[in-house]
């Protein structure tokens, strides 16, 4: 089986699968549209709900009237039954967490708001700190320059000072030196003339005595060995003789025996003569040797006196040697002055290179430190310039926020007449009420008149008495002709005001569907916004900390006291403090009161809107009087 249900309020029935003549059967049972069935888990029941607010149980049958056999085992259905007060608490548990989330959306905009505060005082202060950092090192770099400039002057004044005490130090040095050197090189000379000179002369006589030494020798030694080998060969003759007149004496002893006294005699005369002879020549050839003796040690004397000269002249020439030695340790002493001079001079001249190189690492720190300032500069001006476009940016905020107070103030304009004539409305309502309340008693007492009628239904006298007497009772012409013109006014005027709260609710719905609509995009562009400038703003706080280990480093090479930077922190907590009270902050604050009266009119609007919907239902269960009660035939 398929079922289906109509618009008009009938469920339809049809064999499944569904045929060309699409044959069906009909069952009226709702007075609105159907809009939901469903068969029970046995399939023996179904069940229909309608706008009219019904749920109905119909049993399935076939057309003899038995139940429907089931082909499958049984399966839970997708629907929940619930009662109506589990609906509305599931409805108020919504209603409470959409407004929940209202007010926590209301809450992370406040802090979020209050963070961009927060953040924006922060970006003041480290600002402001920064600027006051900036100005004190431009302060102390100008100092510095100051006095490296007076530095420079001083050192420049000493260093050419020094340079010319040095050149007439120098000159001085030279000029002395150089006279003294050329006195001593003079004397040098001339001692050093005078002993070669001295050394010619004694080499000179050294040479001729020795010369003369040993001519004398020579002719001395041969002189002598000449007479030597004359008296050597004469002893030799003379022994030879001897030992002849030995021979011949023994011979003529042997042959003269007897003349042997007077020739013995005669022969020891001679002999005596000749000893005689040989000993006076002996003796003039001692003389002679004492004499050659006396002349050699005279001689001997001569080269000792000579030795001695020479010894005393190699002593005055070891003394010039000393004094030339002397001379030239003064000499050597000079020079070593000298390169003393000149090694302090090269010594001055490596510390001047140094200071210059000083100075240079000085004027390269300089440059590096104000390339430093103009690069600083350049960062600090970009973001002023942004905090300029930011400033711009929250001027335009501004702005819109006082065309959205205008449009609040529009709309609380619209919703104070809508208000009022929802009063109005109200007002008619309930005057409508009391009609309808009145109209059904006059009914209530209209049925119990006419049930007591029915009751003489037996008696025909007695009911058409009753029936004239409620004739006479309920039903006036006039009051029929005043009922029916009142209602059909009430009805026209109804209609209009319907007619026109209708078109006027469909126009503040736009409204505020565009309303929405903008305050959703200027949200989610304050929103976009924001997250840019939290990112900016820790993008400016890693910069800063970069720049604040910079400027350290910086105070760290100037060698700037911590003092100032107290100082200046206490001055930036100063003017933070005073700034948390600054209009800006009243701005914000304000503009967070504006954003909570929006969403409380929205509430209002919500609320409103609510309950003309829940009136609606009411005003169209009232039924047209336009009618009119037939008249009773007397």
């Amino acid at each position: 089986m398929l079922f289906t249900g109509t618009t008009t309020g009938t469920i339809r029935s049809m064999k499944y699968p569904v045929t060309q003549c699409k044959e069906y059967n009909e069952y009226q049972g709702h007075a609105g549209p159907v809009t939901r069935l469903a068969v029970t888990c046995d399939d023996q029941y179904l069940l229909s709900i309608s706008e009219d607010g019904c749920l109905m149980l119909w049993k399935i049958s076939d057309k003899e009237g038995r139940g429907l056999k089931r082909d499958k085992e049984l399966a839970y259905a997708e629907e929940v039954l619930i009662t109506k007060s589990d609906l509305e608490e599931k409805n108020q548990v919504m209603s409470e967490l959409e407004t929940r989330v209202k007010e926590l959306k209301m809450e992370n905009e406040y802090q979020l708001r209050l963070k961009d505060m927060n953040y924006n005082e922060k970006l003041k202060e480290l600002t402001e700190k920064f600027i006051q950092e900036m100005e004190v090192l431009k302060t102390t770099n100008q100092i510095l320059k100051a006095d490296k400039e007076k530095n420079d002057l001083k050192h420049q004044d000493e260093i050419s000072e020094l340079i010319e005490k040095q050149v007439r130090e120098v000159q001085d040095l030279e000029t002395s030196n150089n006279q003294k050197l050329l006195l001593e090189y003079e004397k040098y000379q001339e001692l050093q003339g005078k002993s070669q000179r001295m050394q010619e002369e004694y080499e000179k006589q050294l040479h001729e005595l020795e010369e003369s030494k040993t001519l004398a020798l020579e002719e001395l030694t041969e002189h002598y060995e000449a007479k030597l080998q004359d008296k050597m060969s004469q002893l030799q003759w003379t022994q030879e003789e001897a030992r002849q007149h030995q021979r011949e004496h023994e011979e003529t002893k042997k042959q003269i025996e007897e003349d042997g006294d007077l020739e013995i005699q005669d022969l020891k005369i001679r002999y005596e003569r000749r000893l005689r002879e040989e000993r006076e020549t002996s003796l003039r050839l001692k003389g002679e040797t004492g004499i050659m003796r006396k002349k050699f040690s005279s001689l001997q004397k001569e080269i000792e006196e000579r030795g001695n000269d020479i010894d005393r002249m190699k002593a005055e020439q070891q003394k010039l040697q000393g004094v030339i030695k002397s001379l030239e340790k003064d000499i050597q002493g000079l020079k070593r002055e000298i390169q003393e001079r000149d090694e302090t001079i090269q010594d001055k001249e490596k510390r001047i290179y140094d200071l210059k190189k000083k100075n240079q690492e000085l004027e390269k720190f300089k440059f590096v430190l104000d390339y430093k300032i103009k690069e600083l500069k350049k960062q600090i001006e970009p973001r002023e310039n942004e905090i300029k476009e930011m400033k711009e940016q929250i001027q335009e905020m501004e702005a819109e926020l006082e065309r959205f107070h205008k449009q609040n103030s529009l709309l609380d304009l619209n919703i104070t007449e809508l208000k009022q004539k929802l009063k109005a409305t109200d007002r008619e309502m309930h005057r409508e009420r009391q009609k309808v309340r009145d109209i059904e008693a006059v009914v209530k007492r209209f049925k119990t008149d006419l049930h007591n009628c029915v009751g003489f239904i037996q008696e025909p006298k007695k009911l058409k008495d009753s029936i004239r007497e409620l004739y006479s009772k309920y039903v006036q012409e006039s009051d029929v002709a005043e009922i029916v013109g009142v209602d059909a006014d009430i009805q026209r005027e109804y209609a209009k005001q319907r007619e026109h709260l209708e078109r006027s609710l469909s126009t503040l719905q736009k409204k505020l569907v565009k309303d929405t609509e903008i305050h959703r995009a200027d949200n989610v562009r304050v929103m976009q916004e924001n997250v840019t400038l939290i990112k900016e703003i820790n993008e400016l706080r890693r910069e800063l900390k970069v720049s604040r280990s910079k400027v350290h480093d910086l105070e760290e090479a100037l060698g700037l006291t911590r003092k100032d930077r107290k100082s200046s922190l206490a001055d930036s907590k100063g003017s933070s403090t005073d700034d948390r009270h600054s209009p800006r902050v009243l701005r914000l604050n304000a503009e967070e009161e504006t954003a909570r009266i929006m969403e409380m009119q929205r509430l209002e609007i919500k609320r409103l809107r609510d309950l003309i919907q829940s009136q609606e239902p009411i005003l169209a269960i009232r039924p047209n009087s336009v009618g009119k009660l037939p008249a009773i035939a007397t």
